[in-house]
């Protein structure tokens, strides 16, 4: 069979609300989700017998342990022993503990991969339960083509998308991205948050999901009502976050600025892609330390 190769998205929370911990100490949570389709990982697969991956690419130097994408490729070999998988490779350009998601794209998209080569329609019903151990956002990566914002809930194994019309607007929103090359592990943010913000048993349950938000208006008051209940820790584990929220506040047509997921990636949303070009282009210039992208989201 053919090489086959597509990208991994990065995974933006426009919300991310900590609704309590469980006894096993997960926590609840409900975050609205979309995906940075000009910002991303490419991943390809040669199908084949056994498995193998390749890692290049701008970022790839800072990746550290065993790949989410090796761990689902094992995990999936031992359920499934009779399916494809094969030679894998990664061209990491997303910086690494990024809040991003990066490397539950890059698995959700091995997934992707992997389902299409064996003929199964579905990745997500197929493998997202047994994906979701090892990565809690790797269940809202695999639908969707990776590109589809979606509304998710539980520990992020409960992952909802629209039927027809989209979540955003048709167009997508024009943002601008920035982390200040500062990896903020997920685990130290959610110790900063404090073992007595939330005890055992206390999770509320989720807001419904939104209706599709159709134009950038509607995004802004439903993403305005809402937090990222881990801005504050992360800001206590790296104050950076702070500056660049700041940073990004002050940029000339911003209408809004938050950090995604556990940081410390922020982003900024603007009306229209020209101007998130234009103040991508000006960031990269006052700030040549910091990672920056402009995009849509979808």
């Amino acid at each position: 069979m053919p090489e086959r190769a597509v990208t991994a998205p990065a995974k933006i929370n426009l919300t991310l609300e900590i609704r309590g911990r469980r006894a096993d100490g997960y926590h609840e949570l409900e975050s609205l989700v979309a995906f940075a389709i000009d910002a991303a990982d490419d991943v390809s697969l040669r199908p084949g017998t056994g498995f193998s991956l390749i890692v290049d690419g701008p970022e790839a130097r800072e990746l550290t342990g065993e790949n989410l994408i090796a761990r689902v490729a094992h995990a999936i070999g031992e359920a499934r022993p009779d399916l494809t998988i094969g030679a894998f490779r990664l061209t990491k350009r997303l910086p690494v503990a990024s809040g991003m998601g990066g490397g539950s794209a890059d698995a959700a998209a091995a997934i992707r991969l992997i389902a299409a080569v064996n003929g199964i329609a579905d990745p997500h019903v197929a493998f997202a339960r047994l994906a979701a151990p090892l990565g809690a956002d790797i269940p809202v990566c695999i639908g969707g083509g990776g590109r589809k914002a979606a509304f998710m809930w539980g520990i992020g194994d409960e992952v909802w998308r629209p039927d027809g019309a989209g979540l955003l607007p048709a167009g997508g929103l024009a943002a601008v991205l920035v982390n200040p090359r500062v990896a903020v592990p997920t685990a130290a943010v959610f110790k900063a948050l404090g073992a007595d913000r939330m005890e055992e048993g206390e999770a509320t349950a989720p807001a419904p999901p939104p209706p599709p938000l159709g134009d950038v208006d509607a995004v802004l008051a439903y993403v305005r009502e809402r937090l990222n209940d881990l801005e504050a820790p992360a800001i206590r584990t790296a104050p950076v976050i702070a500056e660049v929220l700041e940073t990004l506040k002050g940029l000339a047509g911003a209408r809004l600025a938050r950090m995604s997921g556990s940081g410390a990636t922020c982003f900024a949303l603007f009306d229209d892609l020209e101007m998130a070009i234009a103040r991508a282009s000006e960031l990269r210039q006052q700030c040549p330390g910091w990672w920056v992208a402009a995009t849509r989201l979808h």
